[in-house]
């Protein structure tokens, strides 16, 4: 368990939070400015706020009413950075094992991020995938009891983002260690988070399970508009023609092509502007993914737009329409209607594993 209260002035800016997250990773977003640094460097030690409470687990790290402020090194967390700040005159080996706890297990490491041909090469042969790959193999070889990654793909191109998230799903599955991770994308957080905290101005403007906080109404003002959207949790059902059917509780629906075999947990991102609200079972439409579902609220934009939270199963899912479709179909809470997603409408970066 991590729990953390922080208070602190700046000259400009206040920030006041209380958070508390299990296990897995721990999801700090919101626009800049928000206060995410300043949490990540507090807990890590290497900011020193007006008052602090930090708990990870049954050591108190931080407690400024008793005057408790442990050491950064006393604190036994692992920060990774957007750059990786590797040693230009240690090979991947010497950077790996520099550091490193008396307990570490570099072999198992190393396999785990897919490093062990790259132990004797310089940080200078490394592309930027494999340069982070080895931060973070470097950073798990302190043996923490907490990994800090503060925006750890933001320096990374899309192709190169999309060959180390892998990586940090086994990190997240297999190595045992939480997490706090700071992030601008929602990419990321939907596929890696198990808790996400929203910040904005300095204060927690939600937070639960990312699968919870994605789905409410409420958070959307700090997502935005255009990045509101809810998450699903299925397994592998077939794979036909290209195509992935996954079961959710409220039916079945096609998805692209994935690798997972049948049977794997996966998680699907599904964005409010992609999903369709039809008062009755539609027919003869393209969509394949028609799933029952009931009005639970709505919410009026100060545009011509509107969001309706449906329940589907024990989903929740968000459709973005117009305020005059919602007059027109007379949408109110409690009324049966069917979501319907299109397929097409679900890209590579939607459909992921879940956690183990």
């Amino acid at each position: 368990m991590l729990r953390i209260e922080l208070t602190h002035q700046f000259a400009d800016f206040a920030l006041d939070v209380e958070i508390t997250a299990g296990d897995g990773i721990t999801m700090l977003f919101g626009p800049s400015g928000a206060g995410k640094s300043t949490i990540a460097k507090s807990v890590g030690g290497l900011l020193r706020t007006d008052q602090a409470y930090v708990q990870l687990g049954d050591r108190v790290l931080a407690d400024t009413s008793r005057r408790v402020w442990l050491k950064p090194y006393a604190r036994r967390i692992g920060y990774v950075f957007q750059e990786p700040r590797l040693f230009p005159h240690l090979s991947v080996q010497g950077n790996l094992l520099y550091g490193a706890g008396r307990d570490a297990d570099l072999r198992r490491i190393a396999d785990l991020l897919d490093i062990t041909p790259l132990l004797a090469r310089r940080p200078a042969g490394l592309s930027g995938g494999e340069a982070a790959r080895v931060a973070l193999g470097r950073a798990l070889l302190s043996t923490p009891s907490m990994l800090i990654l503060d925006e750890p793909l933001a320096a990374l191109d899309a192709r190169r983002k999309a060959d180390i998230l892998p990586y940090l799903e086994r990190l997240r599955d297999h190595a045992n260690v939480p997490m706090l991770y700071i992030t601008h994308a929602l990419d990321e957080v939907a596929r890696l988070g198990s808790t996400l905290v929203l910040l904005r101005d300095g204060k927690v403007a939600r937070s639960g399970s990312v699968k919870d906080v994605l789905s409410d109404p409420d958070a959307v003002p700090v997502l935005g508009p255009r990045m509101a959207g809810a998450m699903l949790e299925g397994q592998v059902v077939r794979h036909v023609d290209g195509l992935t059917q996954l079961a959710v509780s409220g039916g079945l629906v096609w998805v692209p092509g994935t690798a997972g075999a049948v049977g794997t947990k996966m998680r699907l991102r599904v964005m409010a502007q992609d999903v369709i609200v039809g008062t009755h079972k539609p027919h003869g439409l393209s969509a394949l993914n028609i799933l029952p579902a009931k009005v639970v609220s709505l919410y009026r934009g100060d545009g011509p737009g509107a969001l309706v939270v449906l329940q589907s199963g024990a989903d929740r899912l968000l459709a973005r329409i117009t305020q005059r479709s919602l007059d027109e179909m007379g949408l109110a809470p409690g009324d049966a209607v069917y979501g319907i997603l299109k397929t097409v409408s679900v890209g590579p970066t939607d459909v992921f594993a879940g956690m183990d």
